[in-house]
């Protein structure tokens, strides 16, 4: 049995990494800013032990981690910047190197060490560098696009008018992967160390145009979709980092061999667009409140 320490507990990937090292019998210790939210709640009613920790505070991080076999890293731009994301991941790397963790698994992006000119890309390969530099074991998992981001922000405002508005062109294909297989991946790394270290894997578990898309979820949502181009201008508008990364989607493409992570990782039960799409409730998503366009 494992002592994983998970950080980002209360978010998409690492919570699904916690629930999946959970649901498999080992110790969580998911780490957190805020241990008394609703998603700590939820964590420790599952077995979790929820533990306070902030990036910016070493004495807290240091403490969290000690005694922890290994550690799920997640590091995040958005809500703040890609410098202190970085300063944040590296601080983060150098406590796991101080209390001499095992393993760390750092969860990144696919395609983050090509040079891809993406601000929250090149961020997280700088952490990434940072990591192979550090004297600990190391596996760096990169996902691919997230489908979860489909049923939400402007994507899910755009759906309940029958519009999957995206930055793409309509025959593009695009690789795909739910917060669902990323924690499962990412156990299964934590769970087989001596296989994993030192490896640096992309994955997703889907590919399709937007499109094909929109055929998708029309079908899920029992309601016409079409998809609607939208311009790379217009994004830019909104953020400068999210419009490079959807011209290099649609001029470059995120290429993940799906077929050979199918092969080699069966025991990850990786999910289609469309059974991801089957799975999630629209009738309660679609009568959300619209976010702020």
């Amino acid at each position: 049995m494992l002592t994983v320490a998970v950080t980002g507990a209360t978010g998409a990937q690492g919570g699904a990494t916690a629930r999946a090292l959970l649901a498999a019998g080992h110790r969580v210790r998911a780490l957190t800013r805020h241990p008394d939210s609703p998603a700590g709640a939820a964590l420790r009613s599952l077995g979790a032990e929820v533990r306070h920790a902030d990036f910016d505070d070493r004495p807290s991080l240091e403490a969290a981690l000690t005694g922890a076999d290994s550690l799920f890293a997640v590091t995040t731009p958005f809500g703040t910047d890609t410098a202190t994301e970085v300063r944040q991941g590296q601080a983060l790397v150098d406590a796991a190197a101080e209390t001499r963790l095992g393993h760390i698994v750092f969860t990144s992006a696919a395609h983050a060490d090509r040079g891809t000119g993406i601000p929250h890309y090149e961020s997280k390969h700088l952490v990434e560098q940072h990591l192979r530099t550090a004297g600990v074991p190391w596996t760096v998992i990169a996902p691919a696009a997230f489908m979860d981001n489909y049923a939400s922000g402007w994507t899910l405002d755009g759906l309940r008018d029958g519009t999957f508005a995206w930055p793409m062109p309509g025959d593009r294909p695009l690789t795909l992967i739910p917060a669902s297989d990323i924690g499962a991946f990412a156990a299964l790394v934590l769970q087989r160390r001596d296989e994993f270290t030192g490896r640096r894997i992309d994955i997703a578990s889907d590919e399709r145009t937007p499109s094909q898309m929109a055929e998708i979820l029309t079908n899920a949502m029992g309601r016409q979709v079409a998809h609607q181009e939208v311009p790379i201008a217009h994004v830019k508008t909104r953020s400068a980092d999210l419009a490079a990364m959807f011209e290099y989607f649609t001029t470059i493409g995120l290429d993940v061999d799906v077929a050979a992570l199918r092969r080699d990782f069966p025991e990850v039960s990786w999910h289609s667009f469309t059974d991801w799409a089957l799975a999630q409730n629209w009738p309660a998503l679609l009568s959300t409140t619209p976010s702020h366009r």
